[in-house]
Order: C-alpha cells, then structure tokens, then sequence
C-alpha cells in the first residue's frame, strides 16, 4: 500500500532526534485530557466517558517502558466536582496482538471489542488523596510485549480511561517514561489518539492545539466538536493555509465542518487551534474532537506532529492553483 512506507520513512527520520513527551505535550498546550464518571450528563462535556490513547515504542528500543499518570484520582483541586465526590475512573493497559490494529480499538465510540489486546494492568481509583496531584506508574512492560505495527515500525500500547461510577470530571495527564519514578523520554516515542477528550484553559490569552497526520490518500477532511459552547473560534493552520476557521459547538452539541485538502498539505500534519474569545468568560470548558477523511476514516492525532509543527509557507499559497 502506497501509504505505509511513507509512514515509516516519516518515523525513522525523526526516531533520532524526537522523544515522548507529556500527553497533553507542550506544543499542545492543552492542561488536561478528561473523563467523566458515566452517570454525568454529557452537556458538561464529554460525550462517551472513556478515552483510548495509543503509545508508540520504536522497535530499536529494548528498555523497559512505564506508563505514568498524573492526577489519577477524582477528587481535588484539579478536578471537577459535581455534587459530593463519588466517582471512580479505571486506567486499562493493554498489548499484544489486536491492541491497535483491532477496528474497534480505533473508534471514537467504546462499543464492540475496544479493549482488545492482552490487558497488561489496570487500577481504579476514587476520591484518593495519595495519588491527588501526584503520580502512578504502570509497567515496567518490554517494549514487545506491546502489539507490532510494521507501518508505524513498532510496538503500540493502548491505554483506556473510563469513568466507571459518579458524575465528576477526572482531569489527568500522562507521560510515557523510562522510569519508574521520573519523567525520563524514550528516544523516538510517541503518542497518538484518534478523539480527543479535553479541558480547555480558563485563560482567554491561551491557545490549544491538536496536530492530525494527513496521508497522500485524503483529499477532504470533516472536523467534529462538541459541546464548545461557543466559546470563541476553531482555527485550521497548515503549511498551504493561513488560517481555515470552522464551525463551532454550543453546549451538548455535535457539529461537523468539512473542507478540502490541498495537495502541499498532504504527507503533513495540520495544526487545529482552539481560540477562546475574551467576553464573557467560559470557565471549566470541556470539549470532545474527532476528524475524519472523505471515506469516515478517523485521522490520528499525534502529541508530537508528524513532520513538526505546520508553518504557514506564503510562496506555497501563491503558486497553489486552487
């Protein structure tokens, strides 16, 4: 398939010189991912109460790997509080055969066999003062032991996040480590996701990002968020366009935007940005988003952009022929 050596040329170019970083990571600048306990409405944010995230492990690499979370507790100043605290949220790793290349472990919805794979470790946690603010680790696990992707020329890993009980907000962060008990980068590691669950800044000066990988077989793309209510405008950066704005959700709402893909931004990573408008304040916005090319494949999202973070190149835009 055309596709997938491309990808694998992708990743060996930068395995030298990338490393994991946090998940949300900083180009982001997105302060938490989020999860709701299942017995929460889904206007305060999040539309399924669970979130799959993929790591990557290059497969030159023999260390053994940990899967740190920060904030795994649902209690605190951190996360959101609905009533009396009575939620719990359970963190599932998974790997070998079917973890990733499993359709259902792929889709925006956990329905059918998304926890495929070999559960490798899981924990639930509640209101827990222990781990407020602090770590847990999970691992350590051989990078082998995770399910082989030859076209991304490695091991993948899957985590599941899923509020289990309660109506509360459980916001976390994650970091892909070669220790225990540091925040140590595994050299040409990454992390992807192909829906993202989120909390926004409260500061309007601050601006998120997420950076989906184009192929060379998508020629449109549909973007879809839900419940933004309203807050601000949706933005799309890339090597070919300045600046594509979207249609944006209001409260315990899907909305979908579709446009077009040029040819310069194939084989690239598109930068989405989600800008906050100054008046009147949104405080404690959570927000879900997916895109999908012309056939309803989802696009992975990764925490460090394929090809880096898209510039906008003014010599591209002239010469295009539109």
């Amino acid at each position: 398939m055309k596709r997938l050596p491309i990808i694998v040329f992708i990743f060996s170019c930068f395995s030298g010189v990338l490393f994991a970083q946090p998940v949300p990571a900083s180009d982001e600048n997105i302060p938490y991912l989020m999860t709701f306990g299942k017995k929460a409405e889904i206007s305060w944010g999040d539309d399924d109460f669970s979130q799959t995230f993929f790591f990557l492990i290059p497969e030159n690499f023999k260390q053994p790997v940990f899967i740190r979370v920060f904030d795994p507790d649902c209690g605190g100043d951190i996360d959101e509080q609905n009533g009396e605290w009575d939620s719990q949220t359970s963190f599932e790793v998974f790997g070998g055969a079917g973890c990733f290349s499993h359709k259902d472990a792929q889709d925006t919805d956990p329905k059918g066999n998304y926890k495929s794979g070999n559960m490798l470790a899981s924990k639930v946690f509640g209101q827990n003062p222990r781990f407020d603010n602090n770590w847990y680790t999970f691992g350590p696990f051989n990078p082998s032991e995770g399910e082989y992707v030859s076209k991304f020329g490695g091991y993948v890993f899957k985590i599941i996040a899923e509020g289990i009980t309660g109506n509360d907000g459980n916001l976390y962060r994650y970091f892909l480590s070669t220790s225990p008990s540091d925040n140590r980068p595994v050299e040409g590691g990454n992390a992807f996701a192909y829906e993202y669950s989120f909390r926004m800044h409260d500061d309007p000066n601050q601006v998120s990002h997420i950076y989906p990988y184009v192929d060379d077989r998508t020629i449109s793309v549909r973007l879809s968020n839900f419940d933004w209510d309203d807050d601000g405008f949706i933005r799309t950066v890339s090597v070919a366009r300045r600046g594509q704005i979207s249609k944006v959700s209001k409260d315990n709402q899907w909305i979908e935007d579709e446009f077009k893909i040029f040819d310069e931004e194939k084989n690239t990573s598109l930068d989405i940005q989600f800008i906050k408008k100054k008046s009147p304040p949104v405080k404690n916005n959570n927000v879900v988003i997916n895109v999908r090319n012309q056939y309803g494949e989802l696009l992975p999202f990764y925490v460090i952009p394929i090809g880096g973070v898209p510039k906008y190149k003014y010599n591209i835009a002239v010469n295009r022929k539109e």
